[in-house]
């Protein structure tokens, strides 16, 4: 059965159970500050499970894009080294809300596999839930009995609170679980071990292929359990692995999940995939090929979900997934120029069909991958220079695990690349060391990111938290809940629940509000920042009321909410600008709109020139000057929104109906807040242009306010220039005429230079030392680098047989360069370029050129002494 037919089944089979079937969530999440990214089938309906929302359905099913690589949950180091852990993986889904349960849950997921997939029931355990009496927590005797029913009592296994009861996090609702098995062993090898004694016990051919979540309790802060008011079914499995099981291999990558792409590796690279390796060489061949396959898909569909790779955050962790499939490539495959990006058509035209954002944005996702492989081959290089230069300074066989994890750290040398090259030098790396220091890093982050939250202190169950922020900026409101929450960075704030609120919670790429709220005794207590967590407003402050049952008056700082709104109206005219005038082939890839300014990436292969970005203020502009009304439409439903024009934003979750801005011809779906006419926007100037990634350029921008500030500055600047410049009548014709006077001296002192090299050349001829006869000079000397190369080449027509290395330290900068005569690198073999890139390691540097001519760029001045004095090395 071809995995497009397995995962239809599953669909087509909930549905007929009277499931809505909904497509997959983003991979990103951009709703939930509690998780990077959609590591769960659930994860997309936490809200419903909170309480927080009400589902289009009670019963709803359908495969959700995962991605587990970071938290609680994150199996990187295993992926590739075994055959059934990925970064991401698929999750096919069905949930009830307060529906049915247990009976309902465990006997679908019986009669899916047995009778529709028919897998046979012998190769099939089931696990339930022993209790834990720490916790008041009893034996799952229903889903015991609801089993006994249905496989023999010997093929149902007791699990652990570890096995068999899943949680959400430290907090949240959570539950016993009921998981189903596969063995799908030789027979031989069954009469061996019994499959009930492998369950559990990592082994790749008896794994779980399905988790049914009976959630009943709600963690609290303390640890301690509370019964849900209604009982929810979350269950979860593996497409990759139901496909090992249904298509008969014994590996989640000789499926045809896997194998096209595992063939275009073997295509493109050469190397060859093997079932059964015979070594450790094809071993290491086999293991390398499933990582580039494995994490190839999760960073293409990471990054047309709207995530590119980046140094902080989410953009980090896709950015390390990225590199660990390059270096495996590097280092066991032997490739050494970007390939990774190839793979990218064929993941589209193979997934395309499920998952179409992967084919709208094959070019983007190929084009930031090639990039990304280029940057990092480039570091690799500069590593193994570094490495080098740290052999070359230290004199024992055991090279510091501290200099490797500064490596690791700084530049991202991987550690198992650096192991590699010394045992093959035949020395060795202090590995307890460089644990060590990773240890202190990883500790020094969990302590900065760790957050401690307490329990919602629920005050009014009644009233439903609605938003007026569209139409106020002042309400009468009352605290629903609070909680306080402590973390290194923020140390303690308090999270707050208004039963309505005029605060916009950060989203779009807009900011929060902030303001104030009032006590009734005239106290002030600051709202720092505004958020969404969960379907919840959560407003932070630092304090709070001494009475939070009181009814208080909140209000939003009108002035920064009109700039941050001002800026982004602009950025939806920005938008429109750019698609009109450099194509339709942009896209927003993101935005931050705050009071100060606007940001915006968006899709584009080149730089957008001048004139371009004259044009774009313009046209802006223009729409400013139209004085366009805010045309606001609330609760539209999705599909008609999108019909009549409307731009909706890929990586973006949307409701059945949405909310529709239109200034003019621009129209957007979008929640935040905007200007009531473009007129208040007062003007738009384009302050940065450049390049995010591959493919992926970033506009800043300003308006309104801030504008109005530059323009003053603007002012001030140019008044100084003309009182530098004895108030000219044309200041642009004073500074042209100093430019052009700049470039005549220049000339005369490249002149001058040239004088000054010909007249050392007498000097420095004294000093040519004869070594086995060879003519050889290594001297630092007080000119400019391209004074240095002139100066060489004087000495050159000396005579024969000349080895020269001259050093310049212009501006701190050191620069080598290198001469040799061309009888000496035809008779002796010496070549310029690899003599610079062996002393080009004393300066933290390298370089190279000809066999007779070449020179190296550093960093460390101090190191040219050594330089020099190892270049007679060369000759000796």
């Amino acid at each position: 059965m071809k995995s497009q037919d397995v995962r239809k089944q599953f669909l087509d089979f909930f549905e007929s159970k009277g499931h809505l079937i909904v497509p997959s969530a983003p991979i990103v999440l951009k709703d939930d500050p509690t998780l990077m990214f959609n590591n769960s089938g659930m994860a997309q309906f936490k809200e419903y499970f909170l309480g927080n929302g009400t589902p289009k359905s009670k019963r709803i099913a359908d495969t959700q894009k995962c991605l587990r690589v970071s938290g609680k949950h994150n199996d990187l180091e295993e992926v590739g080294i075994d055959t059934y852990h990925h970064t991401m993986f698929e999750m096919l889904g069905n949930w009830s809300f307060g529906d049915y349960f247990k009976k309902e849950a465990i006997h679908w997921a019986w009669e899916l596999l047995t009778e529709v997939y028919k897998i046979p029931k012998d190769i099939l355990y089931v696990s339930v839930f022993e209790g834990n009496p720490d916790e008041n927590v009893p034996f799952d005797q229903e889903a015991w009995d609801i089993w006994k029913t249905l496989i023999a009592e010997d093929r149902i296994i007791l699990g652990n609170k570890k096995d068999n009861f899943w949680e959400m996090g430290d907090q949240g609702p959570c539950g016993p679980c009921s998981e189903i098995h596969v063995d799908i062993r030789s027979a031989e090898e069954k009469a061996l071990v019994s499959g009930k004694d492998l369950v559990n016990n990592d082994h790749p051919h008896v794994v779980e292929i399905w988790n049914n979540v009976f959630m009943e309790f709600n963690r609290k802060a303390d640890g301690s359990l509370e019964k849900l008011p209604a009982q929810h079914v979350d269950t979860g499995m593996g497409f990759e692995r139901l496909c090992m099981v249904l298509q008969n291999v014994q590996s989640n990558y000789d499926t045809d999940v896997f194998t096209p792409i595992i063939r275009e590796i073997e295509t493109i690279t050469g190397a060859k995939y093997t079932i059964k390796a015979k070594d450790e060489a094809e071993d290491k061949v086999n293991i390398a090929i499933r990582v580039i396959a494995d994490h190839v898909r999760a960073v293409a569909f990471s990054i047309a979900d709207g995530q590119l790779p980046s140094n902080t955050g989410a953009g980090y962790v896709i950015r390390r997934i990225l590199r660990r499939a390059i270096r495996y490539g590097f280092t066991f495959l032997d490739t050494k120029e970007p390939f990774i990006y190839k793979l990218v058509e064929t993941l589209s035209a193979q997934m395309g069909g499920s998952f179409p954002e992967i084919r709208s944005q094959k070019e983007l996702c190929a084009n930031v991958i090639r990039e990304e492989e280029s940057s990092f081959l480039r570091t690799l290089d500069q590593g193994l220079i570094l490495l080098d230069t740290i052999i070359a300074k230290s004199s024992e066989k055991v090279i510091s695990g501290k200099k490797a994890f500064e490596l690791y750290d700084t530049y991202g040398f991987p550690i198992d690349l650096t192991a590699l090259i010394l045992s093959e030098k035949g020395l060795s790396l202090d590995e307890s060391e460089f644990e060590s220091e990773l240890q202190k890093q990883k500790e020094r982050s969990r302590a900065a990111s760790k957050v401690k939250a307490g329990d919602w202190q629920i005050l009014r169950e009644d009233d439903d938290e609605e938003f007026i922020g569209y139409d106020h900026t002042e309400a009468t409101v009352k605290i629903t809940r609070y909680r306080k929450v402590v973390s290194a960075k923020d140390g303690e704030i308090f999270q707050l629940v208004f039963n309505m609120t005029p605060f916009y919670p950060e989203g779009g790429g807009q900011v929060g509000d902030k303001g104030y709220f009032e006590t009734g005794n005239g106290d002030v207590i600051y709202i720092i920042d505004t958020k969404k967590e969960n379907n919840l407003i959560i407003h932070f402050v630092k304090d709070l009321p001494a009475n939070v049952t009181e009814t208080f008056k909140a209000i939003v700082y009108e002035n920064q909410r009109f700039e941050s709104a001002a800026n982004h109206s602009a950025t939806h005219l920005m938008h429109q600008a750019l698609r009109t005038i450099l194509g339709t082939h942009v896209e927003q890839k993101g935005s931050l709109v705050n009071r100060n300014n606007l940001r915006f990436d968006f899709s584009h292969y080149a730089k957008v020139t001048d004139e371009e970005i004259q044009q774009v203020e313009d046209f802006v502009n223009a729409r400013i000057q139209e004085q366009l009304p805010l045309i606001e439409r609330r609760n539209v439903p999705f599909a008609q929104a999108v019909e009549e024009g409307a731009m909706a934003l890929f990586g973006e979750k949307y409701g059945d109906n949405v909310r529709a801005i239109k200034f003019g011809n621009s129209m957007e779906l979008c929640g935040g807040i905007h200007v009531k006419n473009t007129a208040d926007i007062w003007y738009f100037k384009i302050v940065s242009e450049g390049a995010v990634a591959a493919g992926i350029r970033r506009i800043e921008a300003i308006t309104s306010v801030k504008v109005k500030e530059y323009f003053a500055s603007q002012s001030e600047k140019l008044t100084a220039i003309n009182g530098v410049l004895k108030n000219p009548q044309d200041p642009i014709k004073a500074v042209v005429s100093l430019q052009e006077e700049n470039a005549k001296l220049k000339k005369q002192l490249e002149v001058l230079l040239k004088d000054k090299a010909k007249n050392m050349k007498g000097e420095l001829a004294k000093e040519l030392q004869d070594i086995n006869g060879i003519q050889f000079l290594a001297k630092q000397v007080d000119l400019s680098p391209e004074g240095a190369k002139d100066l060489a080449y004087e000495l050159g027509t000396l005579g024969t047989n000349i080895f020269l290395v001259l050093a310049t330290a212009e501006e701190g900068k050191p620069m080598l360069t290198c001469y040799i005569s061309k009888e000496l690198v035809a008779d002796k073999k010496l070549n310029a370029g690899q003599v610079v890139r062996e002393l080009g390691k004393y300066i933290q540097g390298g370089g190279g050129g000809q066999p007779f001519f070449a020179t190296a760029g550093g960093k460390n001045a101090d190191g040219i002494a050594e330089a020099l004095a190892k270049a007679v090395e060369f000759v000796k």
